[in-house]
Formats: C-alpha cells, structure tokens, sequence
C-alpha cells in the first residue's frame, strides 16, 4: 500500500489536534484515501519545548528540511498569520507539492494569488477549515452546491462573539462580564480584538463569498462592525420584540453587485440562525434550485477545526494516488463588482433619548422624512426628567440615508443621545 508523506507546519492547538487525529486514524487511513498518510517533519518555533505525544525526531525549526524533501507531497499550514505562511505556501505550491491550510487571514486577502500558483502547478490547495471550523461549507460552495445560483450565505461564523451575546440574552450578563467568561472558557484570546470587533467573521465572510457567487471577495471589501456597543438595554428591547441580537456575517449576489457585510443584528425568533447559542456556528445558504440550506456546529477549537483539515488531507491523499491534483482550484471565473456600503438597503433598530414635549417626535418624522428613512414603528417606554427613551424600527432604506438622517438628528437641540444603531434582518 502506497504511503503519502506530509509535512505538518505548526503544532499548536490546531496542528495538535492534526497530528492525534493522523495517529487515532492511521489504521483505517488506508481504506478512507487509498494511501497511509505519515508525516515526515514537523517545523515548529521551538525544538527544544516537550510535547507530550509527538515524536521529537519529526520536529525542526528548519523550513528547508520540510521544502527540499522530496518525498514529501502534502504540506498541511495551521500556523495561521500572513507571513510567513504565504511564502511558505507559495514555495510548497511552485515546487509542486500540495497544501491544505486553515488560514482564514491569509486566504482573505491572498487567496487568489496562491490558488493561481496551485492551478498553474497542477498541485491542490484545500481550505476548509479556514471558514467555521469544524462546519462543513467550503467543500459544498464549491462542489455539492455547484448546479445553484447562489444569492445570499448568512451566518453566525464567529464562536467568542455568539457565546458572549447569548450569555447577555439568557444571563442578564453585561458585554464585560460575559467577554470575561469567554476568555476563562478560552473561547476569546488573550486580544480579543479580531473576534469582538467583527474582524475574524469579515475574513470567513470574504472567503465564503468568493466561493459562492464565484468573483474574488477580499478582506477589505467587507464592511466590518463589532458587538462592543451593544447593551442590556438592546438585548431587552430584543426580547420585547421576541428577536435576539447576533453578529452576523452576510453576502449577497444582487444584480448591482456583491453585497459583504458583518455586523450585529436583530433577528427575529423565528430565523432560523436565532437558535444558535454560546459557541455554535451556523451558516445558511440560498441557491435557486436547493431553496435554503442551514450548516450547524461547532466553529472552531482543536478538534472540530482539525476534522476539517483532516477532510481536505483525504481528499488530497485520493487525488494524488489517482493522479489527478489540481482538479478544482480557484472558482472566481466572474468580475462581479462589490457594491458600495453606502448603496446597501437595511431596515434598522434605533434607541435615543429625546426631550419629552409635544412636536419632538413629529419633528424626528420629519427629518427621518427628509432623508428619505420610512418609519415603521415607534415604542416610547421611558420618561426621566423630561427626557423619553425612543425606540425607532425602520424599512429597509439606503445605509447613506440613514446615517445622514442620524447626523442631522444630532443637530437637533431636543435630541439628547442616540444610544444603539443595530441593523434588522
């Protein structure tokens, strides 16, 4: 029986969970790809740090030792970061051999450039684990969903984000105590900036994107929004409303052109996405012959996120022994334009402070009026020493009308604050 070797680039949580599941499937690998998978090198940073588990022989700080092998066909890239990833992918695909990566930073912003390296070499370059973790959806975009036009994939694609709303929405707990929570659980980082402020969702959001309406979607096409504004106050009106509030990641194939958002919104209770609680993922799907398709799990950690790369290991391991590498690369064969955010149409949730007189809120109307903002419903709860808590649900209008709209009411001596901005699906 054929043996293929791999080179593991990375070994922490990802990369260790890569390399116990190799070992806990090592005797069944052969009936599952047509080939023993072993792996022949492991570059880490430290050589000298124990790991429990891991062969001390396979490790080195050395990329040439991984590189110059010649026996070894299958890189598998979990170190994540840009650099130097990129240019160790981009050695591994020009000197032909493959790559399976779970790098959602770098696929982001440079993943036409290598899946153009991977076509050119006839060599794979798989990625499934770079968007959901464990969540099967990149192989379906691509391949099981490839007879759809696919108009809209919307999801809950950042765990640290969805554990700490839901613990606010069930738990009364502020956005400082449940982001606490998350960093004891190891759901959030040390820096939880890339999760909280939506930057993590808008990486997967322009990869997904990318693979659905098949036109290049980068990082910096996504209008990007966190969920550190967001308060006990939002979450009670939310569940007046009976919706939850969710950061969530959007793209939409319009007929003026891609629509890539994140940002937090009111779903109502009945969406299908507002079920899913604490560190769950989901992403649901729109193609014109399938009608909507939802994938549910768990989005990331050491084993759901090594499952996904251990799928696109065996898929590699089957194409190299048949010879046939390099059989599905980039599927960005259209130039559809990315539409402005000022041009995208929501509908939006508003929460501000007013003085309490006769012909304030009319006078609101009116400036919403002016700059083309139709209200659908006004709710007015709270009145403290003149001053009333006005909540404002609107129809779906321009981005640009609205924020003009708000700027405007800014200038408006009667009103005090405007608490909460949230977008409604």
């Amino acid at each position: 029986m054929r043996t293929v070797k791999a080179g593991l680039l990375g070994l922490g949580t990802v990369g260790g969970g890569v390399y116990k599941l190799l070992e806990r499937q090592k005797e069944e690998m052969a009936d599952k790809a047509g080939a023993n998978v072993e792996i022949a090198g492991i570059l880490v940073h430290n050589i000298n740090k124990k790991r429990e588990g891991v062969d001390a022989a396979l490790l080195t700080d050395r990329w040439e030792d991984i590189i110059e092998n010649e026996e070894i066909e299958l890189v598998i890239e979990v170190m994540g970061g840009i650099e130097p990833a990129r240019t160790l992918i981009r050695e591994a695909l020009l000197a032909g051999k493959s790559v399976v990566t779970a790098n959602k930073d770098l696929l982001a912003v440079y993943g036409e450039e290598l899946l153009a390296i991977a076509e050119e070499q006839k060599t794979d370059l798989l990625f499934e684990a770079a968007v959901a973790g464990g969540i099967p959806i990149m192989r379906p975009l691509r391949q099981c969903l490839a007879g759809n036009e696919i108009t809209e994939v919307m999801g809950i694609v950042n765990g640290t984000t969805n554990y700490i709303l839901t613990k606010m929405f069930e738990q009364g707990m502020s956005f400082e105590e449940a982001l606490a929570k998350a960093t004891e659980l190891g759901y959030a980082e040390a820096d939880p900036t890339a999760d909280i402020e939506g930057l993590d969702a808008g990486r997967k959001v322009a990869i997904m994107a990318s693979s659905a309406f098949h036109s290049r979607v980068v990082f910096d096409d996504v209008h990007v929004e966190g969920i550190t504004k967001i308060t006990a106050q939002d979450i009670k009106y939310a569940k007046e409303f009976d919706s939850v509030i969710k950061l969530v990641g959007i793209a939409r194939n319009t007929g003026e052109g891609v629509e890539a958002c994140v940002y937090p919104m009111l779903l109502s209770g009945e969406h299908p996405l507002a079920s899913v609680r604490n560190s769950f993922n989901a992403v649901l799907v729109h193609g014109d012959a399938v009608d909507d398709v939802m994938f549910y799990g768990r989005g990331a950690g050491e084993f759901p996120t090594a499952s996904a790369v251990m799928g696109d290991v065996i898929d590699v391991v089957r194409n190299i022994v048949c010879g046939c590498t390099g059989r599905i690369t980039c599927t960005c064969y259209r130039d559809i334009p990315v539409k402005k955010f000022d041009d995208i149409r929501n509908k939006f949730f508003l929460r501000m402070r007013a003085d309490d007189q006769p012909g304030v809120l009319a006078s609101i109307a009116s400036v919403f009026g002016a700059h083309k903002v139709s209200i659908s419903k006004v709710v007015q709860k709270i009145v403290t020493d003149g001053t009333a808590e006005l909540v404002i649900v609107t129809d779906a209008v321009k981005e640009y009308h609205m924020q003009n709209a708000l700027e405007h009411l800014m200038c408006m001596k009667a009103v005090k604050e405007i608490g909460s901005v949230i977008r409604e699906y």
